[in-house]
């Protein structure tokens, strides 16, 4: 094992960039770079069965450490999975559209006012494209 210094701007950096604390940051500067994972992370390795933490809304799933954002009236919104739910400024909702209305004060359709980043993935994408 090697260590290498790097300032504090560049370790928050690669902080926010581990999608749970199974991920490393060697993991991080490997996806980074662009370079094969040495060995599977205990995330990978649980395949793609359900973990008791992963939110399930209108059956699709969601990895406990899943990241949401949403840009509304200029302002970046982010939420995460965490124990079976979408949580939001420490408040859990049940539905994507629940937490968006929180935002917003109105009725809004949470599946296209969200976007999300599963675990050990770089690329947010709109929730409304993993529906079936």
């Amino acid at each position: 094992m090697y260590t290498i210094d790097v300032d504090f701007e560049v370790y928050k950096q690669l902080t926010v960039r581990r999608a749970t604390e199974h991920v490393t940051y060697n993991d991080v500067i490997r996806e980074l770079l662009g370079l094969a994972q040495s060995a599977p992370t205990p995330s990978a390795a649980q395949g793609s069965g359900p973990s008791p933490g992963d939110w399930v809304a209108k059956g699709v799933r969601f990895p406990v450490g899943t990241d949401f954002r949403a840009n509304y009236k200029g302002q970046v919104h982010t939420a995460r999975v965490e124990s079976g739910a979408l949580v939001l400024n420490g408040k859990r909702f049940d539905s994507p559209s629940a937490a968006a209305v929180s935002i917003t004060g109105s009725a809004v359709n949470g599946w296209r006012f969200w976007e999300c980043r599963t675990p050990g993935k770089s690329s947010w994408q709109s929730i409304e494209s993993l529906r079936k």
